[in-house]
């Protein structure tokens, strides 16, 4: 029965979010509220939270802080080279903006942190995105998927794990599994490429005039046949145009005949982005002005120490000098002083970074009631033990495909703790019985990470989501598919090697 009313709660959540019926927050915590009644375990509810948010609590503090850090350094101008180092590569190319997100997630990615490297990555590329009018779900399903075949490192947590479940060396585990791996992350930059051509054809092809040295100059555009005012804004589709003759750091816009599609085509709908609006456009300037090279909020003497500061921090969590949490806390709390020491304009830039404080930490404040209920009621411990006993006695040869396949669905219906401490032992050990190593086993068990990096269990995908202002939903419903085929790339991959 818990195995059912298992299955049973994760399909509800997933369908009420993907159809919008219901908000993330409130799935989170209402639907497993009510299959714990269902269950007759009403009672030990309040328990089943409280564990859960205990659990969790380091990590929503780390994003809290983390997410005040990264603000203030985008506020100061930190990242304002690497932008405008991407404008000059992709040139405003829709194709080469998405190859240039999967780059820079799987670059970042090598700190091993999930949440940092989404709100890096975002922090970067949402800008480009927003005046481009280009899908913020393709930038989230593309950061999403390259961090999760990045996340395999050694020092990323899976490798770790199933080498500490099962009493093997990390190395062994990872090393032969690196070419494997690395055709995984050529699948995301070729997913990207694909994903960018498609973008590209929706939109048009665009020129940059200059690498938006100085601030675009406002003029009026026509879209649509509707006037609005915005930086040289670029509507939703390839058949928008932007007045102006290019001066003064604009964006001019060379249609494309290929990308022709009227605001209303199917192309622009379900994609993750909306038609220029005339009420919209001022709020997607304003978006831009993250880039403003005149904005108060910079300090341009810093830079350095700001430089400084970031690299040091992140050194030091990869050194594990300190808890993650209270690292972050520290940089924040040292960015805000020194960038910022007057205690008006300390309490502006909290406020200005409070919404996304407040999203993603709420969110995972609420996926800590949908795991607390989850393992609590042992729904878990009873769906990983059905899915092992369903596997056919035949396949015990073949248990490290079986593993690889397994590590798909259960990656992302369980934590990588549940995954790989209370099933991959298990997995090994019905392996063994039919001559397969331990280590194809742990090296089949990281396939499904690519995936893993969407699941709703993963407090990282609300960092990304959060800052990307894209609904949990829409992501999942985009990416999943794609992370998917990226997971039995790996796999497959592996097979061909001979590491699996």
């Amino acid at each position: 029965m818990l195995t059912i009313l298992g299955f049973a709660m994760i399909a509800t959540f997933l369908v009420l979010i993907m159809t919008k019926k219901m908000s993330p927050i409130a799935a989170l915590v209402l639907i497993p509220a009510l299959f714990c009644v269902a269950v007759g375990q009403g009672a030990q509810l309040g328990d089943y939270v409280i564990d859960g948010v205990g659990n969790l609590a380091p990590t929503a503090a780390m994003l809290m802080f983390a997410i005040v850090y990264f603000g203030v350094m985008i506020d100061v101008g930190l990242f304002d080279p690497i932008v405008r180092a991407v404008l000059r590569f992709c040139k405003a190319d829709p194709m080469r903006i998405v190859v240039g997100t999967a780059v820079l997630a799987a670059i970042v990615s090598l700190d091993g942190d999930g949440s940092t490297t989404f709100m890096i990555t975002v922090s970067a590329m949402y800008p480009l995105y927003k005046r481009l009018k280009m899908s913020l779900v393709v930038m989230t399903g593309v950061a999403a998927t390259a961090n999760g075949v990045m996340n395999t490192l050694p020092w990323g947590g899976p490798t770790a794990r199933a080498a500490t479940a099962l009493k093997l060396d990390a190395s062994e585990i990872f090393v032969p599994m690196i070419p494997a791996l690395a055709v995984g992350l050529l699948a995301v930059f070729l997913l990207a490429y694909v994903l960018g051509l498609r973008e590209r054809k929706r939109l048009g092809v665009l020129t940059l005039d200059e690498a938006l040295v100085r601030e675009p100059e406002r003029e009026t555009v026509t879209v649509g046949g509707g006037g609005s005012r915005g930086g040289a804004a670029v509507g939703g589709t390839g058949g928008s145009t932007a007045g102006g003759d290019g001066t003064g750091g604009g964006v001019r816009l060379r249609k494309n005949p290929a990308s022709s599609a009227s605001p209303a085509s199917p192309s622009s709908r379900g994609s993750g982005t909306t038609d220029a609006d005339p009420a919209e456009s001022t709020g997607e300037d304003e978006e831009f002005k993250g880039l403003d090279p005149n904005r108060p909020t910079l300090r341009p003497k810093l830079y350095w120490f700001n430089a400084g500061l970031t690299v040091a921090l992140l050194t030091a969590m990869i050194m594990e000098l300190m808890p993650i949490p209270v690292l972050f806390l520290l940089g924040a709390a040292l960015a805000l002083t020194v960038n910022f020491p007057h205690m008006p304009d300390q309490r502006a830039r909290i406020a200005a970074h409070a919404d996304n404080v407040l999203n993603v930490s709420g969110m995972v404040f609420a996926a800590a009631v949908f795991t607390g209920v989850l393992t609590g009621t042992g729904m878990v411990e009873h769906m990983a033990d059905w899915v092992v006993g369903a596997v056919p006695d035949a396949m015990g040869p073949h248990m490290a495909i079986v593993t690889g396949l397994l590590s798909l669905p259960l990656t992302y219906f369980m934590s990588n703790d549940g995954f790989y401490f209370g099933v991959v032992p298990v997995l090994a050990e019905a392996g063994a019985a039919h001559g397969v190593s331990p280590l194809e086993i742990a090296r089949a068990s990281l396939a499904g990470q690519a995936l893993h990096m969407s699941s709703p269990l993963v407090p990282a995908v609300y960092v990304l989501v959060g800052m990307a202002r894209v609904e949990f939903g829409d992501h999942t419903r985009f990416t999943v598919k794609w992370a998917v085929l990226t997971s039995l790339v790996v796999l497959g991959a592996g097979i061909l090697f001979g590491t699996i």
